[in-house]
């Protein structure tokens, strides 16, 4: 089912029992943080939490709204992620080189399945317009979560740009600090799609438009954080995932379109050239991301709903609420993997990788060193490329059992024969890189050898029971008395 907007998600998971509300105030100068933290790892079920009474807001703070597969699949109104990745499949897989014709073909049919942002003039999200002197972030339950931060932080907004030149729209999951009441720091990976806009923006001499977007629809703020290929717009495949078009009206200061039905919109301008100190920030890494210098963003109008509710999200070490979009991506994009490695049964990117440091992947193998060849058409496929440490084992090992893996690991791996280091991109949050976002990457082949691979003697047999035998005491379990 599409949602109109984020409070009626919120309705549907408290309908569900999937909503802790806290009433009693607390601060969001930390102690917000140590309360989530605590409950997404006291071993209970992760709810959401709406936190009704924040010190020095007047506005409700939403966290780990995603935090659970169960919401994962309610926020796209889908019963599993299977039947979502089938219908990926069909819209991202590449099908290789296209005439002109060929894309002509394809807009009756992107246009007849209603996935296309409409435009519309009157929007939930301008039921109240601040601009001018009235612009103060401060109004926001904006938080601050470690000790060391470098500020309170936007982080859940979806950061809406465009590209200068191709009029491309990109609407990316990007961190905002807090400089003071009308300017915020903006970080984004110079392999983003926003940071390739504002270095557009500075070759042509202009300032940037910005828009960032907090709390919509469940699927705009997955869209926006999922691995599209460059140029393909969120809202499209938002508008793909809710079965129903996204809502987008222009904003009152700048000219963009953002999603109507957003609970708050903060509209400002970018110039490349200001540039200024954000960070340290608690990352999802565990870690603190060092302080750099980033570009400025001045507001010039905060937009909302008549009483809107604030969402965030929290990172540190895992598993926090990015897990689980990270899981959902994992599970749904799994065909497009398979598109350019079509050897790949399944993979996983487990929670202690902290998104990009481990990839277990399992293969049906039909030739020597296919295992190389499937870690270096991952390193190259868009954000795996950043995969740190990538695993290689046989169709029959379950990727998402670590033991599993790890048996195999030490079963079938010699290191001076199995093991590829190569220099590449990393994750820019990688702190052991000797370069910020860049520096080396290990391949680990944990398959069965066969002729072809470096093998000197006979590879054994793996120790298996018959199947006749396992039937047999299957059928007679009961008898044996066992309890």
């Amino acid at each position: 089912m599409a949602y109109n907007n984020l409070q009626d998600f919120i309705n549907e998971i408290d309908g569900a029992g999937e909503l802790l509300r806290v009433r009693a105030q607390v601060s969001a100068n930390l102690e917000v943080t140590e309360i989530v933290s605590r409950l997404i790892k006291s071993g209970c079920p992760s709810k959401a939490i709406l936190f009704e009474n924040v010190q020095g807001s007047r506005i409700p703070l939403l966290i780990n709204a995603l935090g659970s597969e169960k919401r994962m699949l309610m926020s796209l109104g889908s019963q599993s992620y299977e039947e979502i990745s089938r219908r990926v499949e069909k819209l991202l897989r590449p099908t290789g080189p296209e005439t002109f014709m060929d894309k002509i073909k394809k807009i009756p049919e992107l246009m007849a399945s209603n996935v296309w942002p409409r435009e519309v003039k009157t929007a939930l999200c301008q039921e109240v317009v601040k601009t001018g002197e009235q612009v103060n972030l401060g109004e926001l339950p904006l938080l601050k979560c470690w000790p060391s931060d470098g500020g309170r932080y936007i982080t859940c907004g979806a950061t809406v740009t465009m590209d200068p030149q191709t009029q491309v729209r990109n609407v990316g999951m990007y961190r905002f600090m807090v400089l003071d009441e009308n300017s915020a720091a903006v970080h984004w990976h110079v392999q983003a799609d926003s940071a390739r806009h504002c270095a557009k923006y500075k070759e042509l001499g202009r300032q940037m438009p910005v828009a960032i977007v907090l709390g919509d629809d469940p699927a705009v703020t997955y869209a926006a954080a999922a691995p599209l290929p460059h140029d393909f717009d969120e809202l499209v495949f938002a508008g793909f995932l809710r079965k129903a078009s996204v809502d987008v009206v222009q904003c009152k200061t700048i000219d963009m379109l953002v999603p109507a039905n957003a609970e708050i919109v903060i509209e400002g301008m970018v110039d490349p050239n200001d540039l200024v100190t954000e960070g340290p920030f608690g990352d999802s890494t565990g870690y603190y991301s060092p302080a750099a210098r980033s570009p400025r963003f001045e507001v010039r109008a905060i937009t909302h709903r008549k009483n809107p509710v604030c969402p965030a999200t929290i990172t540190g070490a895992g598993p926090m609420e990015d897990y689980y979009i990270g899981q959902m991506t994992e599970r749904i994009f799994l065909p497009i993997v398979r598109a350019v490695a079509p050897e790949v049964i399944n993979y996983h990117l487990p929670e202690y990788g902290a998104g990009h440091n481990f990839a277990f992947v399992s293969i049906k193998k039909h030739y020597a060193l296919q295992a190389r060849k499937v870690m270096h058409a991952l390193w190259g496929l868009g954000q795996m490329m950043l995969g740190k440490f990538i695993v290689i084992v046989d169709e029959d090992v379950d990727v998402h059992n670590t033991s599993d893996v790890l048996f195999r690991m030490g079963a079938n791996v010699d290191p001076r024969r199995d093991v590829v280091t190569v220099d590449g991109p990393v994750d820019a949050r990688d702190h052991a890189a000797p370069y910020m976002g860049a520096g080396s990457k290990m391949g680990i082949d944990a398959t069965a050898k066969i002729e072809g691979e470096g093998v000197v003697r006979p590879w054994p047999a793996a120790v298996k029971m018959d199947a006749e035998i396992q039937a047999l005491v299957e059928m007679n379990w009961k008898n044996y008395g066992i309890a």
